[in-house]
């Protein structure tokens, strides 16, 4: 005879043993599943006499029943467990070093810009940008450069069409203020790429940046411009720099100059940086030109004022000791890692 109670025993303690959500669910099947062992007790009651058949139908019923519930149990008390387990094993210690995400870094030419714009706007100028495609009018004509001009032998290239060029200096820029400003003062600074025919380097480049400067007033003297541009220097090479003007020539100047800082690297005693001299040529600057003020709408007897123009490859190539220009436009991202600021 079947012993109801010995079996309710026996799967009690197989199912309070389990200790897996599967290990249980396999128990399920083998106590409960069509083919499992309690189930199959039902087959027994063929061999019963017809009297007996209700209360061992009504036995096996409750088994089950009681089975069923102790599983349910189980099976709560085990999902509670695998979440506690999942959640300590995904605990974040805070107490370890976090992980610093990757990031790019600017190009030293753009942190070299940006601190020139915050040296520049500092004194009052406004930062101007304009379009790489100009006109021979604003590139040439009105920056006092005229057709067959001889100035035009190294900047006249990159012709889109009889008038359309990519811009040889952002002097293209200035010339489009002063026309837009006039009578009234200006006070600008002009930065971005510009063109020209020229075999690439380790010193040239067929496109670089430039930032121009342009300063219209009432009696604007030269000695304003030098002492902006030292103020300058120091702020970009060291406060001991020293600035000198050495005469030259600009179509759009007059008179013009080429400035020089002391090196950087002898303080101005002489070496391989400078070639001995002591001074490394930084940018080139003058007073505006009669001609240019007239052609924008300007009196030359009432107002004047200077220009400067500088490349920023030049400036961060001594700034950061880089000694290829090509290194700027490779997009070698191990080269601009090295730079992660702007002084």
């Amino acid at each position: 005879m079947v012993d109801m109670n010995q079996i309710r025993e026996d799967a009690l303690k197989q199912i309070d043993a389990s200790d897996s959500l599967g290990e249980l669910d396999a128990l399920r099947v083998s106590l409960l599943g069509k083919k499992g062992s309690i189930q199959s007790l039902m087959k027994e009651m063929k061999n019963l006499p017809k009297e007996e058949k209700p209360a061992f139908g009504a036995a096996v019923n409750e088994l089950k029943q009681s089975v069923s519930e102790a599983i349910e149990k189980q099976k709560e008390v085990l999902a509670k467990k695998a979440l506690n387990e999942k959640i300590e094993s995904e605990k974040i210690d805070i107490t370890l070093p976090g992980l610093r995400p990757s990031h790019g870094n600017l190009n030293p030419l753009n942190l070299v810009e940006r601190e020139l714009e915050d040296l520049f706007v500092g004194l009052g100028y406004s930062v101007i940008e304009g379009d790489e495609v100009t006109t021979d009018f604003y590139c040439f004509e009105r920056a006092n450069i005229p057709q067959g001009h001889p100035a035009r032998d190294m900047q006249d290239s990159l012709f889109i069409d009889n008038e359309k060029l990519l811009r040889t200096h952002t002097t293209a820029i200035q010339m489009q203020v002063l026309e837009e400003s006039a009578p009234n003062p200006i006070k600008v600074v002009c930065p971005g790429k510009v063109y020209r025919r020229d075999d690439d380097d380790a010193t040239h480049s067929h496109q670089f940046m430039q930032m121009e400067g342009l300063v219209i007033g009432e009696n604007v003297p030269l000695s304003d411009l030098k002492g902006t541009l030292e103020f300058v220097a120091r702020k970009m090479f060291g406060k001991d720099r020293e600035i000198r003007f050495r005469p030259s020539y600009f179509p759009f100047t007059e008179p013009s100059v080429e400035v020089d800082v002391t090196c950087h690297m002898c303080n101005g005693k002489g070496c391989p940086t400078c070639k001995g001299t002591g001074w490394i040529e930084i940018l080139g600057a003058g007073e505006v030109h009669p001609n240019v003020l007239r052609m924008a709408g300007y009196d030359p007897d009432k107002m004047n004022g200077f220009a400067f123009g500088v490349g920023l490859e030049r400036i961060a190539m001594l700034k950061y000791g880089i000694d290829d220009i090509r290194h700027f436009y490779t997009n070698d991202r191990r080269f601009n890692e090295t730079f992660d600021r702007f002084d």
